[in-house]
Formats: structure tokens, C-alpha cells, sequence
């Protein structure tokens, strides 16, 4: 899916609820702040929706009908990173939990303030757009592993990995730190780009999902370390 956020162009949001107050809720909110909005009501629409208009970032809930919250979040994933928030009832932990694992970038819990929601939209969208000015030397380089900040190109034991944008941010972040440790809170604050108010276990499976694609034995990590009672460092 080729996302078209530029400072420029106008930034489309997909907004996915089956409950249309809360759908033209959200929808008049981004709105009013510039943003151009398309609005599914299920599943199926919401899939026909990305592949037609090419969002910049998807609000999805995880309770639709024809196809549900997390087969939508799976298929687009399939489909490329767009970066996609999460709405989940309080009652599922679980679900939030597997939508993270398959890339969602984001999640809030209902029920939610719009103005708190518009505000994780600008901060996922300045994090996935941010792109480092050009420099020489410009890949971070730690034997096996390679990150190119400027095309977000990560290469680990001579194969290409394939990271949704918020893994890419982190991994970053971390390898542009090596030896500092980082606690959870201050990963939440300085990579999700805003003064986080929910749980700390949004950085958990980011990591997680981190060791499965970059280390070899992710049981034993080599590049991202736990500091046990405190958070994580690089190497």
C-alpha cells in the first residue's frame, strides 16, 4: 500500500467503527483539523476503502461485523504499513494484545476522548513521516544488522526485514542509544512522540515482535537487552 502523508498534501484518514455516532463522531473531529476522512462501518468496507483511496492512517475498531478488527489489521499489514490505531472495548486485553503482535501501531481504549484521539493520530503520522536529513554514512551498521534511517531499510544476517513503521521507529531510537537504558515509560514518552496515558505493554510486544525478526535466537537477544527491573538497551 503506498501511504502519501507529505507536509503538502492533504492526509487521509480511514475511520472503521460500526457504531456511526462514534464513526461521525471521529470523522468530524479529524475534519476540523484538516484532515480528509473516509468512514467504513465494517470490514469488508474498510478493506475496499484502502485499497481504493490509499490512507495515511487507519482507525480501526476491533469489534466489526463481515470481517472483523483483527483480519482487517492482518490484511493490511499484508498489504504494506500503514499505520493503524487500534479501538478496543476494556474487555479485550487479548485482542489488543494480538493486534498489536500484527503491527497495529497504536490502540485506545472506549471510551475516548476525540480531541486525545486526533492527537494520537498527528503523533503516529509525525513519527511514521519523520525522515532524517541525508548524511554521510548515513547506515547504522552492528556486524550482522543494518539500519538505513533514510530509506528505513533494516538488514539482519544478510536478509531483509520487514518492520511496520512503529517497530522501525523503536529499533531505531534504540540503536541511536547504544548502552543507555530506556525504561518502558520513557520508551512510551520519546518514540510514541506524546505523554502516553495507557499501559506499558505496547512497548512489551514491540520488542517482542523486534527479537523475532532481528535476532537469531530471540530467547537469548544479542542487539536488544533486557535490564531486568528498569527497561531495555542495544547492545
Amino acid at each position: 500500500m503506498d501511504s502519501r502523508t507529505t507536509e503538502t498534501a492533504t492526509q487521509r484518514i480511514l475511520v472503521v467503527d460500526d457504531d456511526p455516532t462514534i464513526s461521525d463522531v471521529v470523522a468530524r473531529y479529524l475534519r476540523g483539523d484538516g484532515f480528509d476522512v473516509a468512514v467504513a462501518l465494517d470490514g469488508q468496507a474498510a478493506l475496499d476503502q484502502a485499497n481504493e483511496t490509499y490512507p495515511d492512517l487507519v482507525v480501526l475498531d476491533l469489534m466489526l461485523p463481515k470481517v472483523d478488527g483483527l483480519e482487517v489489521c492482518r490484511r493490511l499489514r499484508a498489504l504494506g504499513n500503514v499505520p493503524i490505531i487500534m479501538l478496543t472495548a476494556k474487555g479485550e486485553e487479548m485482542d489488543r494484545l494480538i493486534g498489536l503482535n500484527l503491527g497495529a501501531d497504536d490502540y485506545m481504549t472506549k471510551p475516548f476522548s476525540p480531541r486525545e484521539l486526533v492527537a494520537r493520530v498527528k503523533a503516529v503520522l509525525r513519527r511514521t513521516a519523520a525522515m532524517p536529513e541525508p548524511y554521510e554514512g548515513d547506515t547504522l551498521r552492528f556486524d550482522e544488522l543494518s539500519i538505513n534511517p533514510l530509506t528505513r531499510q533494516v538488514v539482519a544476517a544478510g536478509k531483509d526485514v520487514e518492520l511496520t513503521a512503529k517497530e522501525f521507529d523503536v529499533l531505531l531510537y534504540l540503536a541511536q542509544h547504544p548502552k543507555q537504558v530506556f525504561s518502558r515509560e520513557q520508551l512510551l514518552n520519546d518514540v510514541w512522540d506524546y505523554l502516553y496515558a495507557g499501559d506499558t505493554s505496547t512497548v512489551t510486544v514491540h520488542i517482542r515482535r523486534l527479537r523475532e525478526k532481528i535476532e537469531r535466537d530471540p530467547a537469548r537477544p544479542r542487539f536488544i537487552q533486557t535490564v531486568w527491573g528498569v527497561g531495555y538497551k542495544f547492545l
